[in-house]
């Protein structure tokens, strides 16, 4: 029998910001307050579990069996990974920081970013090594499990990932109003910071869908990049000046890595492709799919 699965990103998107705006927003209210006894971190990670948590249960009650296998072969199909184009893009990104720093220099900023620093935050007690981990996992499991795909589903991988960049951008904001978190702080300091943390995920979330479709779209593969970008942004002494110059190089990696690979991210191909029609264990199996907004 024939399985054709329409993808929901308008309903997806809309569970994750209603119930993660939710939590963090009444986090920030509850930061604000004497009588907060430790709730606003618990809310912080209660909000960061509802994209992978709506994900599986999209999935889960898609009642596609292509769909499943897929997610499956995504988080645990060693045979999509391409470790040299992870270890590229890790390279990369550690070359977008040096560069960074370097520049900076012309704009007063000393060479002491260079050093390495402490984690600049926990989240509900759990260790920093191990909050930044838990972050790039979830995640993931929220944004590559059924986002990126339910968006490319209806576009090319550049629009996708404009589209996809905006939105994870947009999804931080009640992070900014929550007392002790990175984004509080940074926002105290300038909103013109404020103003770059959203720019700079914009071409991050390019190199990401690079890594993304170049691994077979392999959740692991982004994963460990995830990881390693929040690893890298943590641990080297970056001021919020030089974060800025960041966000200016990774928009020139960015356009290199859209120029260099036009194919993948301008091909229309994929488009309706993503997944079987039916199961590929069925006889009569069709390799094309349905899909919609």
């Amino acid at each position: 029998m024939s399985t054709i699965y329409q993808y929901k990103p308008l309903r997806f998107y809309s569970i994750v910001f209603i119930a993660t705006w939710t939590l963090w927003f009444t986090a920030a209210v509850l930061g604000h307050r004497h009588e907060d006894t430790g709730i606003s971190p618990v809310l912080m990670l209660a909000g960061l579990l509802a994209p992978p948590v709506t994900a599986l249960c999209m999935v889960m009650t898609s009642k596609s069996p292509a769909l499943k296998r897929e997610l499956k072969e995504k988080l645990i199909g060693a045979f999509r990974l391409r470790p040299g184009i992870i270890f590229f893009a890790i390279v990369i990104f550690f070359g977008v920081i040096v560069i960074s720093i370097l520049l900076s220099t012309l704009a007063g900023q000393s060479l002491d970013q260079f050093a390495v620093t402490g984690f600049s935050f926990s989240l509900a007690g759990i260790p920093s090594l191990l909050t930044i981990t838990l972050a790039a996992f979830l995640e993931e499991m929220g944004w590559r499990g059924y986002a990126e795909d339910s968006i490319a589903s209806y576009f090319n991988w550049w629009k996708e990932s404009l589209i996809s960049g905006g939105l994870w951008s947009i999804w931080h904001l009640p992070l900014f109003f929550i007392p002790g978190s990175y984004q509080y702080h940074i926002l105290q300091e300038n909103p013109w910071f404020m103003v770059n943390f959203f720019a700079g995920i914009l071409p991050l979330d390019i190199i990401f869908a690079w890594v993304y479709v170049k691994n077979e779209r392999s959740i692991f593969a982004c994963m460990f990049f995830h990881f390693f970008v929040n690893f890298l942004q943590e641990k080297i002494a970056m001021t919020q000046v030089t974060k800025c110059v960041e966000t200016f190089v990774l928009l020139i990696v960015a356009a290199v890595v859209v120029a260099l690979n036009r194919d993948m991210f301008f091909e229309t191909r994929h488009i309706g492709h993503l997944l079987p029609e039916t199961d590929p264990a069925a006889p009569g199996h069709s390799s094309r799919c349905k899909t919609g907004i």
